[in-house]
């Protein structure tokens, strides 16, 4: 009896092994895909998560949409130092991993109704490629931080405001305790610039709650 039960445990192993690795196989990335990424525990990634964290799981401080050229993955994506730029899938993925040497990134896919509008999208960020990064977080400029950009790929398209698939709101710089938090107030202190509280903006959590996205993978659990 034991040796039988030992076969069938063994069995059952190895087919649950086989479906996991189907299922990760399967998956194929498509353009327009975003990527939200965990971009690690540096002060400013760490600063980000801490005033924009929702009821999600995932924590995210990072934003970037997929894109395909010659046969090429990229992820189209506005970082600081570089600006908006495309990053090859690989490096972007490598970019930040878990101890366990696994990309913090998971994807997120926009409802059948936005298909149309992809192209579009990587449209306006192509040509916007090697614009600065937004390191101040404004709304009304020349330059562009992460989420930012992902939401003017739509905004900018043939789109009624309340159809764009993602919110904005007034950001806030503030602990939950109403408190200007010592991090923020170092960061724009080193760049001279007051504090945006309260100016009109979006992140890659709230982006990530958007109820017109469904997430397809998570290459933690690959």
């Amino acid at each position: 009896m034991n040796k039988i039960l030992k076969q069938t445990f063994i069995l059952l192993t190895f087919h649950l092994i086989v479906i996991s690795c189907n299922s990760n196989n399967n998956f194929q990335i498509e353009e327009g895909d975003l990527l939200f990424q965990n971009t690690g525990t540096g002060e400013t990634a760490t600063a980000i998560k801490d005033v924009s964290a929702t009821s999600f799981s995932k924590n995210y401080s990072h934003i970037g949409m997929a894109m395909q050229e010659d046969d090429q993955w990229f992820v189209l994506e506005a970082i600081p130092k570089k600006g908006i730029c495309k990053t090859p899938l690989l490096a972007f993925l490598n970019r930040n991993k878990n101890k366990i040497n696994k990309s913090k990134t998971t994807v997120a896919r926009l409802e059948r109704y936005y298909q149309a509008y992809i192209s579009e999208a990587i449209a306006y960020g192509m040509a916007r490629i090697n614009t600065p990064y937004d390191e101040i977080f404004l709304w009304d400029d020349d330059s562009y931080y992460c989420s930012e950009l992902v939401y003017k790929m739509f905004s900018s398209q043939d789109l009624p405001k309340e159809s764009i698939p993602f919110l904005t709101h007034p950001m806030t710089f503030k602990d939950s305790t109403g408190n200007l938090m010592p991090s923020w107030d170092r960061y724009y202190e080193t760049r001279n610039q007051p504090i945006p509280e309260g100016i009109e903006g979006t992140n890659p959590n709230l982006m990530a709650s958007s109820p017109h996205l469904k997430f397809v993978h998570d290459y933690e659990n690959e």
